[in-house]
């Protein structure tokens, strides 16, 4: 008997199946100083304790997207390890904030099923949740991905595709306890814009790009342990490409936001997403921004924007679909969100 894991195969899943994920990390501030190594973050709730403190919490957490990057890297040795691509999210809020020292682990629950038409490989959808050492949850999402079939005439599960929620609505939005902005700091921010002065409607360019490097690229699937094969693995694609993780451009697109958007702080869901069209290394990645919504919030200061946030390749800002519906071939991600502003 092999003591290896060759990693699951689509007709491997089973409906309603709860599968807790190995190997819980304990993070700390090296993940921080990874993170802006990797990307151009600057946003200042994520750089500066005195920052944070001046808003209410007792030091600054860790930047929501490395949350995302652990709790979904530790469930993909049990998803995507033989995935072709990763292909969206949705329903994704993040329920707390994670601050060094703090011990992360996932578990994911089996919510859906299609076998695709060529008999070759299927879509797996899930639904995976984050929690720390104390039971509690700080993240949740849902994903979809195609992976490999292993056994071309072993029977295919049933087909059932959930269904999910267009958006996370404002009133579920979580604001981590204390957070106020009545006394933020514009100029150390950045930039001195308002959740009042953006309108629906408006496009932000961001202007700056980001060519990615093949070797980054490899440095952030080993930091958030991604071992799905078509990152690291040259040869399990036929054009002999690592693919880059989709994560990855999605923190290089946020960080690009900071250009903009330097006063959206706080991620807190991503009401859905798509990875468009792939990114290898040599793409030079830039990004934009439609504003679609903004929303009033409890927490003193503090109110909600929601962003499309588009990365491509070039082409004309605020182009994103052709007359077919299809996207365009410049444009590598689609992912809308909340993020938390001052009002």
């Amino acid at each position: 008997m092999s003591k290896t894991n060759t990693g699951r195969f689509f007709e491997d899943y089973r409906l309603g199946e709860m599968i807790d994920h190995a190997v819980p990390r304990t993070v700390s501030g090296g993940e921080r100083a990874l993170n802006h190594m990797l990307y151009p973050a600057r946003h200042a709730l994520y750089s500066s304790d005195a920052f944070a403190q001046g808003c209410g919490l007792s030091a600054s957490p860790l930047d929501d997207l490395i949350v995302f990057h652990i709790v979904f890297g530790k469930s993909v040795p049990d998803i995507s390890l033989n995935a072709i691509a990763n292909l969206g999210y949705a329903d994704c809020r993040w329920l707390a904030p994670v601050w060094p020292g703090d011990t992360l682990r996932s578990t994911s629950e089996v919510i859906g099923l299609k076998q695709n038409s060529n008999g070759k490989s299927g879509v797996v959808y899930v639904r995976t949740t984050g929690t720390n050492q104390h039971g509690q949850e700080v993240l949740q999402f849902v994903r979809w991905v195609m992976v490999r079939r292993g056994d071309p005439d072993a029977p295919a599960p049933e087909t059932v595709i959930p269904e999910l929620k267009d958006s996370v609505a404002a009133s579920d939005l979580v604001v981590p306890k204390g957070l106020d902005f009545t006394d933020y700091d514009f100029t150390l921010a950045g930039e001195p814009h308002r959740l009042r002065d953006y309108t629906v409607g408006e496009v932000v360019d961001h202007v700056d790009g980001v060519t990615v490097e093949e070797a980054e690229h490899m440095l952030a699937t080993r930091l958030w342990q991604n071992t799905a094969k078509v990152h690291f693995d040259a040869t399990a694609r036929e054009d002999g490409k690592r693919l880059i993780y989709g994560g990855h451009v999605i923190s290089l697109a946020r960080a690009l936001t900071f250009n903009g958007l330097a006063n959206a702080q706080m991620l807190v869901a991503i009401n859905g997403g798509a990875h468009a069209n792939p990114c290898f290394a040599g793409d030079t990645v830039r990004a934009w921004s439609e504003v679609l919504d903004t929303a009033p919030l409890d927490a003193p200061g503090v109110g909600a924007i929601r962003l499309r946030l588009v990365a491509t390749t070039g082409g004309e800002v605020g182009a994103l679909k052709g007359d077919d519906g299809k996207y365009l071939p410049h444009v590598l991600l689609d992912l809308d969100y909340w993020a938390l502003m001052p009002t």
